[in-house]
């Protein structure tokens, strides 16, 4: 599996980032390509809920939570037309700051060629960075 990872610190503590972060009427204003949910099963954020969300160019997204630690983070099985995987946020606070960590662990459901391989790491790579990055003006606007 490929690793990709991005992270941001944030102003606040882990409890103001988490509640947002899970918070289903806002995900559109900041997950990178976010079109809508189509259907969330079971009670979300806890391990066991699952969520189907299309994406804004109409590709179809299923999200299982396998494991949740309030405060500390969750933990999601992804898989969508291209690739699948684990996705991991977690967030680490001294009280004041938070430290937001967003990891995906996937492998891509074709074989690719090596530039391939490296251009969907650096593409799934970016929008991660643009989701923490809109998160952390989302966060900053409650505030």
């Amino acid at each position: 599996m490929r690793t990709v990872q991005a992270t941001i610190v944030v102003d606040g503590a882990a409890v103001e980032a988490e509640q947002l972060w899970h918070d289903r009427s806002r995900w559109a204003s900041w997950i990178d390509g976010f079109g809508y949910i189509a259907k969330v099963e079971g009670e979300w954020p806890l391990e066991g809920a699952r969520r189907m969300r299309q994406s804004r160019e109409g590709e179809l997204a299923s999200e299982t939570v396998t494991a949740y630690e309030a405060g500390r983070g969750q933990t999601l099985r992804v898989e969508d037309a291209r690739v699948a995987g684990e996705q991991r946020v977690r967030f680490e606070s001294d009280g004041v700051r938070t430290l937001i960590t967003l990891e995906l662990e996937f492998d891509p459901k074709e074989r690719l060629a090596p530039a391939r391989r490296w251009w969907l790491r650096r593409k799934l790579g970016q929008s991660m960075h643009r989701t923490l990055a809109r998160f952390s003006y989302e966060l900053a606007a409650e505030r």
